[in-house]
């Protein structure tokens, strides 16, 4: 399937040219924002680390062989690529254990930046944000300079359609074939690690489905009735009814209207935001009916993601380097496909 099947129309219209996303692991690079006071004691040791050319399970497997404690004592805030240079946070369970010396780990591909004790394991989706320093390169753009600058400003004022990338879906779309296969037949696959991310996929296509409907009506980042919100960083939610006349934080991007995350039970919206979620339910009834079967319960994602941070430096005539900040969960690429079609010189 291609990249529009997958997620849906752009919101600001044509890509502005073209580039090289991932040339060089330096050119796409992510550091964790985490906002959490350390104790300084208690029986888990927290890692700033950073890494290339290394998945995060595998540097929580070196953490694990390192430390001599079984991998499932080692927790990470998220998943990071492996074709980049990403920064990000681990812990370890060490009781009655003094933290040994990880520095002993650096190579190439690995380097501890920080070390902290603290009476708490790392969640997953703990940490605050994560910010983005993009390069691009072999950048041709199809307009002239000033339209760039016009798209970018429209970016960081209005935010973009929060998609689930591409990646989420395997290559070419594969894993979404795959579940289409099993929701087809009815079953799961006996392994909890394929079964988690097949039906992932499945839930994560609805999704996008649902948000490319209304990025076709124009009404993405725009209240319609039914509605619910939610705030940039929180999972909780309520009616936009509910929301005062006065109130300021949907202009400035402090709430979103939110898109079903399909599983068992009532959707939470209603009216026309309801009408579009059903709508997709009714066209990808198997998918609908699996995700249910499996006992998923309904959720919801925000549907328009908030860019903070933005910049835009050239590096030379063809070479744009981008920084920016996203909310947890979101993907840089749904934000740089709303400037240019990308062509990634890696894959992971």
């Amino acid at each position: 399937m291609t990249e529009a099947e997958l997620l849906g129309p752009r919101a600001y219209g044509a890509a502005l040219g073209r580039a090289w996303l991932k040339s060089a692991p330096l050119d796409f690079q992510v550091n964790e924002v985490l906002d959490i006071p350390f104790t300084g004691e208690g029986e888990h040791s927290w890692l700033y680390i950073e890494k290339q050319q290394l998945n995060t399970e595998q540097v929580a497997k070196r953490l694990a062989e390192f430390a001599q404690v079984p991998v499932r004592q080692v927790s990470y805030a998220g998943l990071k690529d492996k074709q980049a240079i990403t920064r990000q946070w681990f812990s370890l369970q060490l009781p009655g254990k003094q933290s040994p010396d990880f520095t002993q780990l650096n190579s190439e591909q690995l380097k501890v930046l920080q070390q902290a004790r603290h009476q708490r394991k790392l969640q997953r989706g703990s940490h605050k944000a994560n910010q983005f320093v993009i390069t691009l390169r072999q950048l041709a753009l199809d307009v002239a300079p000033e339209e760039l600058e016009q798209r970018l400003a429209q970016i960081s004022q209005q935010g973009v359609p929060n998609y689930f990338g591409p990646q989420r879906f395997g290559r070419e779309g594969f894993n979404l074939a795959f579940a289409r296969q099993f929701a087809a037949s009815h079953s799961l696959p006996d392994k909890r690690n394929v079964r988690s991310r097949l039906l992932s996929t499945a839930r994560s296509f609805l999704f996008n489905q649902i948000l490319a409907q209304r990025v076709t009506s124009g009404e993405w980042n725009q209240l319609i009735s039914g509605d619910i919100l939610s705030f940039t960083d929180s999972a909780s939610f309520f009616p936009a009814a509910e929301m005062q006349a006065d109130d300021l934080r949907f202009a400035q991007l402090d709430t979103h209207p939110t898109g079903a995350l399909w599983g068992k039970g009532e959707l939470v919206s209603s009216a026309q935001a309801a009408a579009y979620e059903h709508s997709v339910a009714e066209q990808e009834a198997d998918l609908a009916s699996w995700l249910a079967a499996a006992g998923l319960k309904q959720e919801r994602r925000n549907l328009r993601l908030p860019v903070k941070q933005l910049t835009a430096t050239w590096l030379d005539a063809d070479s744009l380097q981008l920084a920016f900040q996203l909310p947890v969960g979101c993907y840089a690429t749904v934000v740089l496909r709303e400037l240019f079609e990308l062509t990634t010189a890696v894959s992971e």
